[in-house]
């Protein structure tokens, strides 16, 4: 069975209705989104950083995956699927997907900020004040920027052993994960698949200038 490697970024859940901050203003209700999502911002102002991601959680528990998420889940009737996303969301996770690795972290999922494996299953908010049973106070389990991506060792093994690369949602801007493309074998496959795409088709990689549910079935069509 062909091992099929998938790296998903914010456009993969735009169609199920979460925000995708990368292709807005940079703005979160007047706020550089940069304060929010960094160490530095949370020194700052904890409460603003807090409530930002309390906010994600809530509309997290609104959406539902779409039919591109379903559709990889399903591929794994074919395929080894192997999932690597930059989502922090669960959507791939409801709609079937049995192996997702998520780079920069998990919104339903908490830590304190003592210890970065302190890691708890968590859909409430976090406020000043909420901790863990030691009494430390909690941040969301999140990837800021700026902090180690503990998770990307594990991403290029997977995509080590890739058969067949295919890249949905993603602007290939977001470093280390937009280098994960280059650590297939050289004459692996790739598909990029992003209504608005920052490459363009060349030896190897076939680009698909479509949405997330509208472009996966061209993929299924190539691959098939």
């Amino acid at each position: 069975m062909k091992h099929l490697v998938v790296l998903t970024g914010a456009g993969m859940s735009a169609e199920s209705g979460l925000k995708t901050f990368r292709d807005e203003n940079g703005l979160w209700e007047g706020h550089d989104v940069m304060k929010v999502t960094s160490p530095q911002g949370f020194a700052n102002n904890p409460n603003l950083v807090l409530e930002f991601y309390n906010q994600r959680r809530r509309q997290l528990k609104t959406v539902q995956p779409n039919a591109a998420h379903k559709t990889l889940a399903e591929l794994e009737n074919n395929f080894k699927v192997s999932i690597i996303t930059q989502n922090v969301d669960d959507l791939h996770e409801r709609a079937g997907s049995s192996n997702v690795t998520h780079l920069h972290g998990e919104l339903f999922k908490a830590r304190n900020i003592a210890d970065e494996t302190s890691v708890v299953h968590w859909e409430d908010d976090i406020v000043l004040g909420t901790t863990d049973k030691n009494g430390i106070q909690l941040r969301p389990h999140i990837v800021w920027f700026g902090e180690d991506v503990p998770l990307f060792e594990k991403a290029i093994s997977i995509c080590q052993t890739a058969d067949i690369l295919l890249i949905i949602g993603t602007s290939l801007q977001v470093y280390p994960a937009a280098s994960l493309m280059h650590y297939t074998a050289q004459n692996t496959p790739k598909f990029y698949i992003d209504p608005k795409p920052s490459i363009a088709s060349k030896e190897n990689l076939t680009v698909i200038g479509k949405t997330a549910t509208e472009g996966i079935k061209d993929f299924i069509n190539e691959i098939s």
